[in-house]
């Protein structure tokens, strides 16, 4: 927001000029501040070759200034905080604005670099992330104070980036890489083991289901001869009979499916 020197709307002489709609003109005579003028055209006064009478003009509008600050953090990162003041003139104050101040900016450019500094040095990394409204609103109160003796108002300071390091940003990117595929890995073992659990527990249902269908098939075996042999007569099998009837048909069975298997090699040894 710089001043600038203005002349008036007629050749050689400065006694009439336009004023724009966005800026605030000041008339000075002989080096003096004397007035300000409306937006529109204006009389100034009586000047000869612009000897008598000079104009002196700043802007209206809302001003828009970035401060890049370079800090640390509490956990020794080193940080580039940027900050976008917006600022204006106060209507009231527009002499304070042009004479007191040489460069608006680097006055600000000042406060917003003593306040960063005092604030982000007392939070690690993460904690000024979290705290950039805070950090925002002690600049902005910093400045509104201060600015205000100079004619200007602060509408906002925002803290608008954090940039830290290169090297923690990837030390950083490389940490939740790290972390994620600790997670892929654990989910990944977990859905083996389940898969394990549930073949296990197939394979026990399975080998249960197939141990009662044996024992309904030798059962129904056992029925089956003591209903042959004892068929017609009064007699009944002993348990031993059952059993050695039982040995029999398995040992007879074991033969059947030896001989079904053309690869077999079997040893037979007298007993």
């Amino acid at each position: 927001m710089a001043q600038q020197a203005e002349r008036g709307c007629l050749p050689c002489t400065n006694c009439c000029v336009t004023v724009p709609q966005d800026k605030y003109f000041a008339v000075e005579k002989f080096g003096k501040y004397d007035s300000m003028l409306q937006p529109g055209l204006s009389f100034a006064g009586c000047d000869c070759c612009g000897c008598c009478i000079t104009f002196r003009s700043i802007t209206s509008r809302v001003d828009q200034l970035i401060v890049n600050v370079n800090t640390k953090t509490k956990d020794n990162v080193f940080v580039t905080s940027r900050v976008a003041v917006q600022q204006s003139v106060k209507p009231e104050n527009t002499v304070d604005a042009m004479y007191k101040l040489s460069d608006v900016h680097a006055q600000i450019d000042s406060y917003v670099s003593d306040v960063v500094r005092s604030s982000v040095p007392h939070m690690t990394l993460d904690e000024a992330f979290e705290k950039k409204d805070d950090i925002s609103n002690a600049v902005q109160q910093k400045l509104t104070v201060e600015m205000a003796a100079y004619g200007f108002q602060i509408h906002k300071a925002l803290v608008t980036e954090l940039v830290p390091n290169q090297e923690v940003v990837h030390s950083m990117n490389e940490i939740n890489k790290q972390k994620r595929l600790r997670d892929a890995a654990i989910m990944a073992a977990e859905g083996d083991k389940v898969k394990v659990v549930k073949a296990a527990e197939a394979n026990a249902d399975a080998a249960q289901l197939q141990g009662e269908g044996i024992a309904r098939q030798r059962r129904a075996i056992i029925d089956g001869l003591r209903d042959s042999i004892t068929h017609g007569s009064q007699e009944s099998l002993s348990t031993e009979k059952v059993s050695e009837l039982l040995l029999i048909t398995q040992y007879f069975e074991t033969l059947r499916d030896i001989a079904a298997q053309s690869k077999a090699q079997t040893v037979f040894l007298p007993h």
